[in-house]
């Protein structure tokens, strides 16, 4: 389970070096390959590949023609790079996804249960004001009993 913050910064050959915690889990539960996307361009997301490739699973059961399955595919790939951790571990985030994410810096790693999620950190504070967490929030986390 990947969970919490970690502040980490990105290499000025695009690296992200992946904190200590999140690396242990995702190894241990995942192996090595990871599948590095964004469905918005805003942030990175880090999937290990068999989390990946469970999505990918569910996708195929998915018409191919309906609209929201392409619009999933186009941005995931066009954002999207296959991936692996190195030996120091550090990952490459893809040129096009590090400049529309603005990764360079100091950046935030959040653990999001089963894929790690990485914020320039002043945009995601900027995100965290102009997005709050509202009553209408707790009402619909209370309906799954939380």
């Amino acid at each position: 389970m990947l969970r919490g913050n970690s502040p980490a910064k990105i290499d000025d050959k695009g690296r992200l070096k992946v904190p200590n915690g999140f690396r242990v889990a995702m190894q241990e539960a995942h192996g090595r390959d990871l599948f590095v996307t964004s469905l918005t361009g805003e942030s990175v997301r880090v999937y290990p590949m068999p989390v990946w490739l469970e999505i990918e699973r569910r996708l195929a059961q998915m018409p191919s023609t309906h609209p929201a399955r392409q619009k999933f595919l186009d941005r995931i790939n066009f954002f999207g790079q296959v991936a692996d951790l190195d030996d120091q571990g550090r990952v490459l985030i893809p040129a096009r996804l590090r400049e529309s994410a603005q990764m360079a810096g100091e950046v935030d790693v959040l653990g999001q249960q089963n894929y790690l999620e990485v914020w320039n950190h002043e945009r995601f504070v900027a995100r965290l004001i102009r997005e709050p967490f509202t009553d209408d929030d707790a009402a619909a986390l209370a309906g799954f009993g939380i």
